[in-house]
């Protein structure tokens, strides 16, 4: 998580093979890796090679889980009970 991965949260527009004319979504999410985003591509290239459904678009987030300045070393414990 230091090395700078983060939840990739991606939507994927595309059509359905049978019905040009709707248009669907799909949420997908993984771990990946700020800014080259490895596992992303991965998938758009999957997807395009082996899903007939043709893709629209996409629009992704990335969210960092631990950020340089959120870190800290805990020292003590508190225990109850």
């Amino acid at each position: 998580m230091l090395k700078g991965y983060g939840l990739t949260t991606a939507e994927l527009y595309y059509r359905i093979p049978d019905y040009r004319n709707v248009l669907n979504s799909f949420v997908w999410q993984t771990y990946d890796l700020a800014p080259d985003y490895p596992e992303l591509f991965r998938f758009i290239e999957f997807w395009q090679e082996k899903i007939e459904g043709p893709l629209h678009s996409v629009r992704f987030t990335h969210r960092k889980l631990i950020a340089p300045g959120e870190w800290r070393n805990v020292v003590g414990e508190f225990r109850l009970h």
